[in-house]
């Protein structure tokens, strides 16, 4: 089956019911107890820094157990699984020393994932799964200074984050994924860099895929890290057209509702929601229970808020098994029509009709 079927299937499945993420990979990834070794393989036998804590390396150095995890997700009942290419950009592996092997990691990323989906839509042609390019956030932010003393500090500049993403997508794009999934977004000029890395694909030939966008609320106060309302960072990637828009990771459901409910609200797009499993107790685990997970994003598909559900840290694929049962057979949301206007954005929204 060629990418472009895919995507139509993609599409199709999305009008007729809620889609399934899978949930997180670290939690899952530390559940192993993995060694140095398990990171290093052979190709990092000699590697000067250490390497545990680098998931992503793991598609290099042990992808059985990458493929694994996409195995048991896809069971669960998730029709996208991510690749694990989270923090697989020349800036984020800086911190491993492992620059040089980003492209290899993220083509190996998405090519796992690409043959086990292959394998779950061939054992079950009823339910297509699909591939998710895991495009993560960075440890830098172009929006905010890092000197407290000096606003106008940047430790890179757009070019520089700009490029880090294209060969990031480039990879992902050739590995074979079926849509980009920028998540976790903390700061939106960073997006922008990503969605402009994107969109060029399709302007120089490559085919183009469909645009997910996913940001995070980091605290009680409703915005992103950068400063911006729910509303106002739709005004600011909407432009993109993506495929889906949603929220992931830094609240648990219940914090997360309202910021949901207002992205349905104003998105003529679908919508998706990905939480924590609860808040971190103070140990730095989540006690969420599956069920406790699936019985709030129920309630989120029952009142018509949502398109796709998945998870984010703490749940499990125990955890996406739950929900996928939770939200079997209601309809997804129907996005609103909006009213042409000049949307706008800073930290707030601006709305000229």
């Amino acid at each position: 089956m060629s990418r472009a079927e895919r995507i139509e299937q993609l599409k199709a499945a999305a009008r007729e019911r809620v889609l399934i993420l899978d949930g997180s990979w670290g939690v899952m990834f530390q559940k192993r107890g993995l060694s140095e070794e398990d990171f290093r393989g052979e190709r990092f036998k000699d590697h000067p820094v250490n390497l545990k804590g680098n998931n992503d390396i793991l598609c290099l150095t042990r992808p059985d157990i990458v493929a694994e995890l996409h195995d048991q997700y896809y069971a669960a009942g998730a029709d996208i699984s991510e690749t694990n290419t989270f923090s697989s950009t020349v800036i984020a592996q800086a911190d491993y020393g492992t620059q040089g092997a980003v492209r290899d990691i993220n083509l190996a990323g998405a090519r796992i994932a690409r043959e086990v989906a292959d394998r779950w839509t061939a054992k079950e042609p009823h339910k297509p799964r699909f591939v998710a390019g895991s495009i993560g956030p960075l440890n830098v932010m172009l929006s905010m200074s890092s000197d407290v003393n000096d606003p106008g500090a940047r430790k890179v500049n757009f070019e520089q984050v700009y490029a880090a993403y294209r060969e990031q997508v480039l990879a992902l794009h050739e590995g074979g994924v079926d849509l980009f999934l920028i998540e976790t977004i903390t700061d939106t000029l960073n997006c922008k860099a990503a969605l402009k890395a994107i969109l060029d694909l399709e302007d120089e030939g490559l085919e183009p895929l469909p645009i997910w966008i996913s940001g995070t609320i980091t605290d009680r106060s409703g915005r992103t890290l950068s400063g911006q309302t729910v509303e106002a960072f739709w005004n600011s990637v909407r432009h993109a057209k993506p495929f889906a828009v949603g929220l992931n990771c830094a609240l648990g459901a219940e914090l997360m509702r309202p910021h949901i409910a207002e992205l349905a609200r104003i998105a003529d797009t679908l919508v998706s929601a990905y939480p924590n499993a609860g808040l971190p107790n103070a140990m730095g685990e989540y006690d969420e229970q599956p069920g406790q997970t699936a019985h709030a994003l129920h309630e989120w598909a029952e009142h018509g808020l949502v398109n796709i559900l998945g998870g984010c840290c703490g749940t499990t694929p125990d955890h996406i098994r739950h929900v996928a049962e939770a939200v079997k057979g209601v309809k997804p949301r129907q996005p609103p029509v909006r009213e042409r206007a000049m949307r706008l954005a800073g930290l707030e929204p601006f709305e000229l009709e």
